[in-house]
């Protein structure tokens, strides 16, 4: 590896009043220009460190790819760390990926104000077995979950088990199994009962002893308009697709999930939860304790500052926020990451991508990998049902200017 020149034309610094002029905040993770979006719009100076470098990322704030800028980095967290360390930046955020490695984690903060949650609380909230008891010594409920393989006579027409990898997210790896399956013998997981409902997230923000619900999200996976399958996660519109009264009972729900396991874990800064929505019911799934996509959608629809409200959290001052009185009065919001699917692309004239509200832009003529993502597509409408028809417009407008790769 070598050090990059963050004096290079194409890293150019935001003209803003940063309300952290000790110095920038260092953001880390495989794909950072939500966060650095979020920290610029809140007036705070940043680098992101991540790996593609995408060429919206790279017009927002400094900038610097494992991809582009370190040769035959792989891809991998530690990788991001070792890059790390030829970064000067007083704090660090963290983002996704980074959840799965708290030894990483304190790498990354040696020396550092780390604004987001401590390697300890990584370890245990992650753990599935202690985020099962935690859930239910507060009286919430967590599916059957266990380390070895359900036996035969607890498979049935109305019962089905999911295997799921322990150091993954947004899908990867899970799969529905039958009662003669058995995992990849090369990896780690556990089995998981699986749950019909909707499948929704919550995002809030905590101070290591209380949490302020920021939003609820309805969760798109597998939706082959998005080029995405199975389990995996291609996006977020924002509220759900249920009535009034269902979404007021799962805000309820929700903010008290929050509040229980925040006090439990010492949760900081912005985490979101992913749950399964069932008769009127939240079966808490996993927690993701850093911030999360639904973020941006949450800045967007509430016009808040939530890269701010993040690290003030973190630093134990906590936002008001009444989200039961913020989200009738706005916007539906949505968004979804468009995949290549089945076949290598070019992206073809990327250029002015970023005015037709599309983010994480590949740069012009970029090569992309089959099933490897695209971008992401934000959109806006009266309800979320409007919300989705204009990202599957949006999505089907884009793979028409795809080319195939020479």
């Amino acid at each position: 590896m070598h050090a990059p020149n963050l004096a290079a034309p194409n890293l150019a610094a935001p003209n803003l009043a940063a309300p952290n002029p000790a110095g920038p905040i260092l953001l880390v993770g495989y794909t950072m220009r939500m966060l650095a979006e979020l920290a610029v719009k809140a007036g705070y100076t940043v680098i992101a460190l991540d790996y593609f470098g995408d060429s919206d990322l790279r017009a927002i704030a400094p900038s610097v790819s494992l991809l582009r800028d370190f040769a035959g980095a792989p891809y991998e967290p530690a990788a991001l760390v070792e890059a790390a360390r030829t970064l000067a930046a007083p704090a660090i955020a963290y983002g996704a990926s980074f959840e799965n490695h708290p030894a990483l984690v304190a790498q990354l903060a040696q020396g550092r104000q780390l604004l987001g949650n401590f390697p300890g609380t990584l370890t245990q909230v992650r753990d599935p077995f202690q985020l099962a008891r935690a859930l239910q010594a507060g009286g919430f409920a967590f599916p059957h979950t266990r380390r070895e393989p359900p036996a035969t006579f607890e498979f049935g027409p109305d019962r089905h088990w999911l295997w799921k990898p322990l150091r993954s997210g947004g899908g990867h790896g899970v799969r529905e199994i039958r009662f003669d399956d058995v995992a990849p013998p090369d990896q780690t997981g556990i089995w998981q009962e699986k749950l019909e409902g909707l499948v929704c997230s919550a995002t809030f923000v905590a101070d290591g002893e209380r949490a302020v619900l920021l939003g609820l999200t309805e969760q798109l996976v597998g939706m082959d308009a998005f080029g995405a399958s199975a389990f995996r996660w291609c996006g977020n519109v924002m509220p759900p697709r249920l009535l009034v009264a269902d979404i007021v009972h799962m805000m309820r729900e929700a903010a008290a999930i929050a509040n229980h396991l925040t006090h439990r874990f010492a949760l900081r800064g912005l985490n979101g939860i992913d749950f399964i929505w069932q008769a009127g019911h939240i079966w808490t799934i996993e927690i993701n304790p850093r911030p999360t996509a639904a973020a941006e959608l949450i800045d967007r629809a509430y016009d808040l500052r939530i890269f701010d409200m993040h690290v003030k959290a973190c630093r134990g001052a906590l936002v008001n926020f009444e989200l039961a009185q913020a989200w009738q009065d706005a916007p539906a919001v949505g968004k979804a990451v468009l995949f290549a699917a089945e076949r290598d692309v070019d992206a073809g004239d990327t250029t002015g991508w970023f005015a037709r509200n599309i983010r994480d832009v590949p740069h012009p003529h970029e090569p992309i990998s089959k099933r490897h993502p695209i971008c992401t597509l934000l959109a806006e409408g009266v309800n979320a049902d409007e919300v989705l028809h204009k990202l599957h417009a949006i999505a089907a407008d884009i793979r028409m200017e795809l080319r195939t790769p020479s």
